[in-house]
């Protein structure tokens, strides 16, 4: 199991650890280093400036939100990237949820995502194999673009610049047991928000066959820490956020999966405590027990027993978020044994 440094994406500014921990997470053996973007930080700019800082530790994005760009435009930041790391790029790709697509990037949620999905990825590895021009008569992702207000005048295109490589890994965010499946089929890897090692039969049969060198890479956070209580709650504060406030009453694919792991009613509560404003509150009302099964918190011995529980399973490259190099050396030290 490889070992990744997982930086998510910037809150009020940029930090300045980011460079510095990915530079000390190369050093210490590393394979790759992860940013991410909501409606904040792009997930491309940040990578670009680590490539400039580091030269072997792989490049990925967890996740490129798909509502943000034309599949095209994505496809075009994955080649420029590639390029300029020398070939260390890893795209991951995700569709989000209507609150966000619709209220941040002001487009329409697809009312098949499974389609859009896969319309998406087609289109990117058309630009990335650039064997002909890019064609796809898709229902969400049409190029050319026939709409009812088109010119008429749009035709195929294949990019100018050459790809570094045609088979680019895709990598991509799904919760589902369809998208899950469906992920397992067209992309190359699989980017689980929370993974239990535990019970991934939650994800769907599909995850009990997967191909030859596909990857599954979890998120998970990560903390050396004495109190395990207390090292739990930014875990438990990102899932109050996630389950409570990325997503309606009445559609959230992070407390529907978080219901399929047999926290149905906890999920519920911690959603209507945070839609009422009782954002506190519902941090508090994350159980400790869920928290924990989907993190590495605790003293070095705790976390070395449960990093055998994620070995033992599908996890091919585990995303660490560990927010200092004294964690990013435990785990180091704990991996490679």
């Amino acid at each position: 199991m490889r070992l990744g440094l997982a930086l998510g994406y910037w809150g009020r500014g940029p930090s300045p650890d980011h460079v510095p921990l990915a530079r000390e997470a190369e050093r210490l053996g590393y394979d790759s280093v992860w940013t991410a973007e909501s409606w904040s930080s792009d997930a491309f700019t940040p990578l670009a400036w680590i490539a400039a800082h580091t030269s072997r530790i792989r490049l990925g994005t967890a996740v490129a939100q798909m509502a943000a760009r034309p599949p095209t435009t994505t496809a075009m930041h994955a080649l420029t990237l590639d390029h300029l790391s020398g070939g260390r790029l890893l795209l991951g790709l995700g569709l989000s949820g209507p609150q966000v697509v619709e209220g941040w990037y002001g487009r329409p949620f697809p009312k098949s995502p499974l389609t859009a999905t896969r319309e998406y990825v087609d289109v990117v590895r058309q630009v990335l194999r650039r064997e002909a021009p890019v064609e796809s008569a898709g229902r969400f992702h049409a190029h050319p673009y026939r709409g009812p207000d088109a010119t008429g005048l749009g035709k195929p295109l294949k990019p100018i610049t050459h790809p570094l490589r045609p088979d680019l890994p895709i990598l991509l965010g799904a919760e589902g047991p369809k998208n899950v499946a469906q992920t397992i089929r067209i992309a190359d890897g699989w980017l689980p928000l929370y993974w239990s090692p535990t019970r991934p039969e939650v994800y769907g049969p599909a995850v009990r066959e997967l191909p030859e060198n596909f990857l599954v890479a979890p998120l998970a956070q990560a903390r050396v820490c004495d109190d395990v209580t207390e090292g739990l709650l930014p875990v438990k504060a990102m899932l109050g956020f996630y389950i409570g406030g990325m997503g309606h009453a009445a559609r959230n694919f992070h407390a529907d999966l978080m219901a399929r792991m047999g926290y149905e009613e906890e999920a519920r509560r911690i959603q209507e405590l945070f839609l009422a404003g009782r954002r506190e509150e519902a941090v508090l009302a994350v159980p400790d027990a869920f928290a924990d099964e989907i993190s590495l918190v605790g003293p070095r011995e705790r976390i070395a027993e449960r990093l055998e529980l994620w070995r033992r399973g599908p996890v091919t490259d585990l995303l660490a978020l560990a927010p200092d190099p004294h964690t990013l050396r435990v785990l180091a030290e704990l991996n490679s044994r």
